[in-house]
């Protein structure tokens, strides 16, 4: 059984730490889940054998990141950081969501408990691979 201790903005879940309320809403009520068909550009970080995978597909129209989605396998805390991610990137110009850190999403959910910040990489280097894929992609058009 799972106990919940709700105390100034952050719930306790036995066993797993305090998790913000951002965490727990971005977690219950995901924003850009799913996968652009067209995507301009794709980034994968973690392995499902090892537990968390993230995966992030863009579209970007003049060096801005028009759309963004997500697909996350792994704990609700991957699912929440994967979420808030795609909102800060989201209409950014890419040299800046390129510098869109772990920490910065991190502070964007107001925090996570010490056990699940390594959540937090992933969806820094998903972000990270899925510029580089695009750019990767525009070098070779030969169009």
């Amino acid at each position: 059984m799972t106990l919940k201790t709700h105390i100034g903005g952050y719930q306790k879940v036995t066993g797993f730490g305090f998790y913000s309320d951002k965490v727990i809403d971005h977690f219950q009520n995901p924003r850009n889940v799913g996968k652009i068909e067209d995507a301009d550009g794709v980034g994968v970080a973690g392995s499902e054998s090892c537990g968390d995978m993230v995966q992030i597909t863009i579209k970007v129209r003049d060096d801005r990141i028009e759309d963004v989605k997500f697909k996350t396998y792994g704990c609700g805390a991957a699912i929440a950081i994967s979420s808030i991610a795609t909102e800060l990137i989201k209409g950014e110009m890419l040299e800046d969501a390129l510098q869109v850190s772990n920490q910065d999403v991190v502070e964007a959910l107001a925090g996570l408990p010490p056990v699940k910040m390594h959540c937090s990489l992933l969806a820094e280097e998903a972000i990270k691979a899925a510029i580089a894929d695009y750019q990767n992609r525009m070098r070779n058009d030969t169009r």
